[in-house]
């Protein structure tokens, strides 16, 4: 009905942190929104993950960081994705936690919490790659937003 708030609009409203999955024809869409650009990031991640597994029981066994290079917001959140997908592929770890925090350079370091892909429960098909097609990464007037679809 018009006029009527959504639960996400609501909680961005009130400085919430968050991410959503939108179906998507033979992909995945997944948004996510922070009240600051490092949270939106570290949102992404999570939505990333929560579209193929159920991390919510697992604890991590290693702690990797990450250094992005400096470049556009949209270079930084397709690079940070970027990394998830190639633990996933190449050492089977999965992040069940991560912080994003920016550099003194206008870098970012990524802060994630990784457990074996052999720990989680998989939920849906893996992630095989970021698409640069409708992707979308900036500030909003509730903090920051980004749209992605990642090929599965």
């Amino acid at each position: 009905m018009v006029g009527d708030i959504g639960d996400e609009l609501r909680a961005r409203r009130e400085g919430e942190n968050g991410h959503c999955l939108i179906p998507h024809t033979a992909d995945m869409r997944l948004q996510a929104w922070g009240t600051t650009r490092e949270r939106c990031l570290a949102e992404a991640v999570s939505a990333l993950v929560e579209a193929f597994a159920d991390v919510s029981d697992v604890h991590p066994t290693t702690v990797e960081r990450v250094r992005i290079a400096p470049g556009a917001d949209e270079d930084l959140l397709v690079a940070l994705l970027d990394e998830v997908v190639f633990r996933l592929e190449v050492a089977g770890l999965i992040p069940v936690d991560t912080e994003v925090e920016p550099t003194d350079d206008d870098a970012l370091e990524a802060r994630l919490s990784l457990a074996g892909l052999t720990d989680v429960t998989v939920v849906g098909a893996a992630p095989k790659g970021v698409s640069w097609q409708e992707l979308r990464f900036g500030p909003d007037p509730y903090g920051w937003s980004c749209t992605v679809i990642v090929d599965v």
